[in-house]
């Protein structure tokens, strides 16, 4: 989240963080985009009886804001359908794993337990399906032999960030379509891969 608002100052992108959301009062990124003069939204899962309550009132708290695109930035809930549902072509997240390889957690250790030589993470579309949907674009970081878990975490952020801006840019250029196939086109943008 902090590397999104920056990149958005830094690039002058047409764009605004109307309000910056977090299920947890502790969140860094909370007191981070207060200490911005950002509208931050505080609003507590456990407070709630259920998930759907729970997602039924973060989808009245968004929709208050009218916001073009909900990016999802270590937002740690699986969402319910009809909140997907709501934000269908609006929502996206980025996950530390080159999708459909490793949804869910522990994508790290999951790749070393692989002995693959690539890991990546992959910004896209939500659906109700976890950790599934329309890519829209993803990156990629070498396995090295002394990686562990930590190492090959840190390694993968830089390219995360990197990702994430790319396509934020592209959605603020209004250069990203989802095709009614369920893939994603970026106009002008030849490939949408990147490497570390």
């Amino acid at each position: 989240m902090q590397s999104i608002v920056e990149t958005i100052k830094k690039k002058q992108l047409a764009a605004e963080v109307v309000a910056v959301i977090a299920n947890k009062a502790d969140a860094l990124g909370i007191q981070w985009a207060q200490e911005q003069g950002l509208v931050t939204e505080v609003l507590e899962h456990k407070a709630f009886a259920s998930r759907q309550q729970f997602d039924d009132q973060l989808a009245t708290v968004i929709q208050t804001y009218q916001p073009d695109y909900v990016l999802l930035a270590g937002f740690m809930r699986i969402l319910s359908p009809s909140f997907v549902e709501q934000f269908d072509g609006k929502l996206i997240n980025i996950h530390p794993s080159l999708l459909p390889l490793f949804p869910g957690l522990n994508t790290h250790q999951q790749a070393l337990d692989a002995q693959l030589q690539w890991h990546g993470c992959t910004v896209h579309f939500v659906t109700a399906v976890l950790d599934h949907g329309p890519i829209i674009a993803q990156g990629i970081v070498p396995v090295q032999q002394e990686d562990d878990e930590t190492s090959l975490a840190g390694r993968l952020l830089a390219i995360e960030h990197r990702v994430y801006n790319e396509v934020l840019q592209w959605l603020v250029e209004g250069r990203v379509r989802l095709l009614e196939t369920g893939r994603v086109q970026v106009d002008g943008v030849a490939h949408r891969a990147f490497a570390l």
